[in-house]
């Protein structure tokens, strides 16, 4: 085998590689995408194990790979950097570093998701993405709005009201550019939302969550997506580290301390599990008590973040044990309980 450690970078990427039968040793920096794909497709028919520090713009690198049969490794790369205890750091040992872990099979191997996932994914991307900049052009019609005296401008009254202000000149430009990337997002969102319905249905694990209040098909095909497969996690306590929901911690002795948020999960999730938390503790009598309590206490942002935290838990027990939410409020606490 053929053993590739890569150091990859948006235009050109730094290997190390060895091969294992004849003990070859080389290092070379490839140009990104025309020299790396003749260098790969050089060692087609061999079998070939790339590893390279989880990153972004690599889809094309991934395909390539994929399409020559060649195995790729994403590891975690903030245990890549602390398992290397030089305070030098350079593209050629960072890629000889992983070549090391690779050899000796330390490598902290990350969950990639296929690649039907990684396309329902991307269609979850481009609509919260959508939704965002729908959202900041209501914020500016409303400050527009208010600018000139008018205190209710949500909702369609509210916009017929802002679209026949007596504005002249540049407002009036401004407030009909913005009216009509509006009208042209929320037709976009529409047919967005058609698709992850659609999507969503369509899977098993999805379409179980949204039995809970609160959890419809973006909210659930977000979660199922990037969790992945459920088993991966032995306890929910995990699935709440995973997201980036539990506190940093830094304690020591009989000292114990708490910050933030450590937020190292998916940013997406996150914002959708707070969303849906929102509406979730309306339904349930215990979780809207604490929600108002943290809210009264603490914060307000505090108390969504601990009701998100529930919930994230409680859809993971969902997709554990195969029940439903009317199953899993009608089992109680699964404290203690095996499946």
């Amino acid at each position: 085998m053929v053993i590739i450690g890569c150091d990859f970078h948006p235009r050109f990427q730094q290997i190390a590689s060895v091969d294992e039968a004849t003990g070859e040793y080389g290092e070379r920096r490839l140009s990104h995408p025309e020299e790396a794909e003749r260098f790969y497709r050089g060692l087609a028919g061999k079998q070939v194990r790339v590893g390279a520090e989880a990153t972004g713009n690599f889809r094309w690198f991934r395909r390539l790979l994929e399409e020559l049969g060649h195995e790729f490794l994403l590891g975690d790369a903030a245990a890549i950097r602390a398992a290397c205890v030089r305070r030098q750091k350079t593209d050629k040992r960072d890629a000889r570093h992983i070549l090391d872990l690779l050899v000796k099979g330390t490598f902290p191997r990350v969950w990639q998701p296929s690649a039907a996932e990684d396309e329902l994914r991307q269609l979850l991307l481009h609509r919260c993405r959508m939704v965002r900049m729908a959202t900041r052009i209501k914020n500016q019609l409303d400050a527009l709005a208010k600018n000139e005296g008018m205190l209710a401008a949500r909702g369609r009254k509210g916009r017929k009201a802002v679209a026949e202000l007596p504005l002249a000149g540049w407002y009036a430009v401004r407030r009909q550019d913005l009216l009509d990337v509006l009208e042209l997002l929320e037709r976009r969102v529409l047919a967005l939302d058609e698709a992850v319905r659609v999507a969503a249905e369509q899977n098993a694990s999805a379409a179980l969550l949204m039995t809970h209040p609160g959890v419809g098909p973006v909210v659930s095909l977000a979660y199922v997506l990037t969790l992945g497969d459920w088993r991966r996690f032995p306890r929910g306590k995990q699935v709440g580290s995973y997201l980036g929901l539990i506190p940093v911690e830094e304690s020591s002795g009989q000292r114990r301390r708490l910050g933030h948020v450590s937020k190292q999960g998916n940013s997406m999730v996150r914002w959708l599990l707070v969303q849906a938390a929102i509406h979730a503790q309306r339904q349930d009598a215990s979780w809207h008590r604490q929600y108002v309590r943290l809210s009264m206490s603490r914060h307000h942002g505090v108390a969504k973040l601990a009701i998100a935290h529930k919930l994230a838990v409680r859809m993971y027990w969902m997709l554990r044990s195969g029940q439903n939410y009317q199953q899993v409020r009608e089992r109680g606490s699964h404290a203690g309980q095996s499946v």
